[in-house]
C-alpha cells in the first residue's frame, strides 16, 4: 500500500471518528445532524461543480442511496441520543462489513475465504465485548446500533455501482443534497426553526465538513490502493473513537469494551484481506 494511500485512509479514519464524536456530544442530535448535513453539502459544492460529471443512469442509485443515508442518519442520531457512543459506534461500524460479506455470498455466490470467516468471528466476539457480557437489559440500544450497520452495508453496496455513473464528488453532492433537504424539512416540522438555529455552532459546522470530507478522503485513497487495504485502515476509526472517549473522560470505557473495539477492527481487516 503506497504511503500516500495509507495517510489518506488514516486521515479518513481520524475525520470519521471526529465527526461522530462531535455529533454524539450535542444536546439535540437530530437538529445538529441536520445542520451538519447542510454545511457539508454547501462547503463541497464549489469543488464538485468544477469536476461535475453526472449521467442520468446515476439517478436511481442516488435515490436509493439518499433514502438509505436518511434512514442511517435518523437511526444514528437517535442512537446517540439514548445510548453511549462507545457502545453504538463499534457495533454499527463493525457489523456493516460483515453484512456486506454475507450479502455478497448469498446474492452473488461469492466464496467466503478462511480469513474472512475468521474475521466474522472476530467482529462478532468484539461486538459481544462492546455490548457487555452481563448487559442484557438494553436490546433497544443494540437494535439501533445493528440497524445503523445494516444501513451502512446497504448504501455501500448501492454506492459501489452508483459511483461508476458520475464523478465521485458530483455523486456525493447529489446524495447528500437530497438527504440534507429531507432531513432539514423533517427536523423543522418536528422541532421547529429555533431548534435548528440553536444547533448552529462550531461543533456542527466541523461535523458537517468531516461528514463529507471523510468520504472524499476514502475516494482519494481508493485511487491509489486496493479497496481491501483502504477499508482495513479506515476502520481503525473504531479504536480511535474508543481511545478518544476514554482519554477525554466522556464515557467509562473498561478494558473489555476497548478490547472489543480492537477485535472489531482486526475482524474487519481479516474480512478485507480475505
Amino acid at each position: 500500500m503506497p504511503i500516500s494511500a495509507l495517510l489518506l485512509a488514516l486521515a479518513a479514519a481520524v475525520v470519521h471518528a471526529t465527526w461522530n464524536l462531535l455529533l454524539s456530544g450535542t444536546e439535540d442530535t437530530h437538529s445538529a445532524t441536520a445542520v451538519a448535513l447542510v454545511v457539508g453539502t454547501l462547503v463541497f459544492l464549489p469543488v464538485a461543480v468544477l469536476r461535475w460529471r453526472f449521467g442520468s443512469a446515476a439517478w436511481p442509485y442516488v435515490a436509493a442511496s439518499s433514502t438509505l443515508e436518511l434512514v442511517y442518519l435518523v437511526l444514528l442520531a437517535t442512537a446517540y441520543s439514548v445510548a453511549a457512543m462507545g457502545f453504538v459506534y463499534p457495533i454499527a461500524r463493525g457489523s456493516a462489513p460483515v453484512l456486506v460479506l454475507i450479502a455478497g455470498a448469498v446474492v452473488s455466490g461469492t466464496r467466503v475465504s478462511g480469513l474472512a470467516a475468521l474475521g466474522v468471528v472476530s467482529v462478532a466476539a468484539g461486538i459481544i465485548l462492546v455490548r457487555g457480557l452481563s448487559d442484557a437489559g438494553r436490546p433497544r440500544d443494540l437494535g439501533l446500533a445493528l440497524s445503523v450497520g445494516v444501513c451502512i452495508a446497504a448504501y455501500t453496496l448501492v454506492d459501489k455501482h452508483g459511483i461508476a455513473r458520475a464523478s465521485p464528488l458530483a455523486y456525493l453532492e447529489a446524495v447528500f443534497g437530497l438527504t440534507a433537504l429531507v432531513y432539514v424539512l423533517g427536523v423543522f416540522r418536528v422541532r421547529g426553526g429555533p431548534a435548528l438555529r440553536a444547533a448552529v455552532s462550531r461543533r456542527t459546522v466541523l461535523a458537517g465538513v468531516g461528514f463529507f470530507g471523510s468520504y472524499a478522503l476514502v475516494l482519494a485513497a481508493l485511487r491509489l490502493a486496493p479497496a481491501a487495504s483502504v477499508s482495513a485502515v479506515r476502520e481503525s476509526s473504531v479504536v480511535m473513537a474508543a481511545a478518544a472517549l476514554a482519554i477525554g473522560g466522556r464515557e467509562p470505557l473498561g478494558p473489555a469494551r476497548f478490547v472489543g473495539a480492537v477485535a472489531v477492527v482486526a475482524g474487519i481487516a481479516l474480512i478485507s484481506l480475505g
